[in-house]
């Protein structure tokens, strides 16, 4: 057996996996407002005392995490929406636990999930993308990540899209995930009718279901629009996949995405299908991804 954990923005999720590359046990947990100010003893002290736990029932072979940001022999070098920085949690967490520990970025090892087993399976070039409290992505080609070497590259959540546009975590101005990330789509909403933050995503989703007008999700879509239509421009995927919380919100946003891209001409080699995706494995893609 193997465990695989996922370290989100706002989430921790850990899934005991069987050969199957099947998730046959899970326990999550959302980071509070309070837990955040502490946030490396809080992710430390459940991981290690979930992972003691499974390991009291299951021989385990491996464990893997996937953790947004760069990565870097096991070194967290940055993490912007969780506020890391040269962090060994490779290292602590095998003093604490006591077996091997790889650690790997969130997006990557979802796309690898997805290719190996979800939407994208049986394709050989493929784009990737988690939209979530931020934006990661990944490459694939012939079924192996792209390598760029220390430093795994692939932020497209700080490609820039908007000169001189907002301010963004990483210290730059105008970057994608500041525009078309879900944690921005949600805040819009709630500003646009006059929620607060405790309204939770499903509740939004609930509300755009019921025909609820609203702007925000339009100019969310357009930005969106205009990341992918940008990396297609580049990689030319045969598809692309999306993961995220964006899944939740398919029947809202996935074929407005489609049209918007193709009516507005934005992609240099004309096609009147796009093949994007969604993934089929949820917000468990990065659980078995780390340990693919």
């Amino acid at each position: 057996m193997k465990i695989g954990i996922d370290l989100g923005g706002s989430h921790i999720a850990i899934g005991l996996i069987n050969y199957e590359n099947k998730i046959v046990e899970k326990v999550e947990k959302r980071l509070t407002e309070v837990e955040k100010e502490d946030i490396r003893r809080h992710i430390e002290d459940y991981i290690i005392e979930n992972v003691n736990k499974l390991r009291m029932k299951n021989e385990i072979e491996e464990i893997g995490i996937a953790v947004p940001g760069t990565i870097y022999d096991g070194t967290i070098l940055k993490s912007v929406n969780l506020g890391f920085e040269q962090y060994n949690l490779q290292q602590i967490l095998e003093r604490q636990i006591g077996m091997p520990i790889k650690i790997r970025n969130d997006a990557k090892c979802a796309a690898l999930a997805e290719n190996k087993l979800g939407a994208l399976k049986g394709k050989s070039r493929v784009l990737f993308l988690t939209l979530g409290t931020g934006i990661g992505g990944a490459v694939i080609i012939d079924g192996k990540l792209l390598d760029t070497g220390k430093y795994p590259g692939l932020e497209i959540g700080h490609m820039i899209i908007e000169k001189d546009g907002r301010e963004c975590k990483c210290g730059n101005h105008g970057c994608f995930e500041r525009y078309a990330s879900m944690k921005i789509l949600k805040n819009a909403l709630r500003k646009e009718w006059g929620l607060t933050e405790s309204t939770r995503g499903q509740e939004l989703l609930s509300m755009l279901r019921s025909g609820r007008e609203e702007t925000s999700v339009q100019e969310f879509i357009d930005y969106l629009s205009i990341g992918i239509a940008n990396l297609i421009n580049i990689f030319e995927p045969e598809a692309v996949g999306i993961g995220g919380s964006f899944v939740f919100f398919e029947n809202i946003l996935l074929n407005k995405l489609k049209k918007n891209i193709i009516d507005k001409n934005l992609l240099f080699n004309k096609r009147e299908k796009l093949d994007i995706v969604t993934a089929v494995l949820g917000n468990d893609a990065g659980i078995i991804g780390a340990v693919l």
